[in-house]
């Protein structure tokens, strides 16, 4: 978009960008509505040339120069309902955005269109705060997985059933999941619970239809949760997983049904067949992937209670996840099925983390 004489008037900012009473007031991202319905976003950026970065949503988007100033700035379309990690891109480094106070880590940020449903009981962490970490570690040599892993534990509300958090560290560092169930326990929207943070050494080998990690986590790890001390019930276990994390959930479900009866599941990738990884279009292959052919020889799943949500802007993933979820529906599983603002991105997935696992324990 050419630039305005006006300056960024539109976006409730009238001094001359690049100019010190201009910086004073900046802040970010902006968004405007879109002739199509949608959004138009300002990012801003004081320094030397950059691009954004999006996750998942978009390509990167370079950023234009304000005359001879050090004011860098890009409109980005955005559609309606969508909230989106991004960071700056510049001189080799990923930074945070230092006008948006919604961060995800030391190096990234959250924007989200004002349409975006809210997500009660999750905090606003800048990029220079150090979130808090449950005092119980456990320190996991899995004899079945090989090698070492740093198992947090956290009780909230006293403790309750566990909440085996796949990518645990994910929700330990960029998202503050620890912080956002302790207040919504607290304000009775979640039961209360046991989180078991469950870091990943490779994911792509390990959340993808592999049985060892399951009979791990069997017969190693929830031992160590238990002679732990941390008060936590093993028999109302939840699994809760992203992308191939939710893949690997609901295969835990399917082939331990007496380990994992419960599963909060954000955009499971149930694209995946042996080898899709491999393949120039991943998606490309059976709609629902392994599962939906797991899923049509398995004739009651009645003690399975499974809530699914992809994010809305997902197009290649919608398939694949609306076939698993009515396979499931259709096997007697109890299922709940929604759709989050977001693309493929734990920003988007927060708020059904929360509010999914407190449905599977109903």
């Amino acid at each position: 978009m050419a630039q305005s004489a006006l300056g960024f008037g539109e976006f409730g900012l009238s001094a001359e960008p690049g100019s010190d009473a201009f910086w004073a007031t900046a802040g970010g991202p902006l968004s405007v509505r879109a002739d199509d319905g949608g959004w138009m976003t300002l990012f801003l950026w004081r320094g030397t040339e950059a691009r954004i970065g999006f996750e998942s949503w978009s390509d990167e988007v370079p950023l234009r120069r304000w005359g001879a100033t050090d004011c860098w700035y890009a409109q980005v379309r955005m559609p309606q309902r969508l909230r989106v990690t991004y960071q700056f891109l510049a001189d080799g480094q990923a930074y945070a955005d230092p006008f948006n106070p919604a961060g995800a880590g030391g190096d990234r940020s959250i924007a989200a269109t004002p349409d975006a449903p809210p997500q009660p009981h999750w905090p606003l962490v800048g990029a220079d705060d150090v979130l808090p970490l449950p005092r119980t570690r456990l320190r996991w040599a899995s004899e079945r997985l090989g090698g070492r892993r740093t198992v947090r534990v956290h009780p909230v509300g006293g403790g309750g059933p566990l909440v085996l958090l796949l990518d645990g560290d994910d929700w330990l560092y960029l998202h503050p999941a620890m912080t956002a169930f302790d207040a919504a326990v607290a304000a009775g929207d979640v039961p209360p619970v046991t989180l078991v943070f469950l870091p990943a050494k490779d994911r792509r080998t390990e959340y993808a239809g592999r049985p060892e990690v399951w009979r791990a986590v069997r017969d190693e790890l929830l031992p160590l949760v238990a002679e732990s001390g941390v008060p936590g019930d093993p028999d109302r276990l939840v699994v809760a997983g992203q992308s191939l994390g939710g893949l690997s959930a609901l295969y835990a479900a399917l082939e331990f049904p007496e380990l994992v009866s419960r599963v909060a599941c954000q955009s499971g990738s149930f694209w995946w067949t042996p080898g899709a990884m491999e393949s120039a279009d991943p998606f490309g292959g059976p709609v629902g992937g392994a599962l939906a052919e797991r899923l049509r020889e398995l004739p009651d799943l009645s003690g399975l209670r499974v809530a699914f949500d992809v994010g809305e802007h997902e197009t290649p993933m919608l398939p694949h996840c609306g076939r698993v979820e009515a396979l499931a529906e259709r096997c007697g599983a109890a299922v709940r099925v929604s759709r989050s603002a977001s693309e493929h991105d734990r920003a988007g997935w927060r708020h059904a983390l929360l509010r999914d696992v407190a449905w599977v324990l109903r």
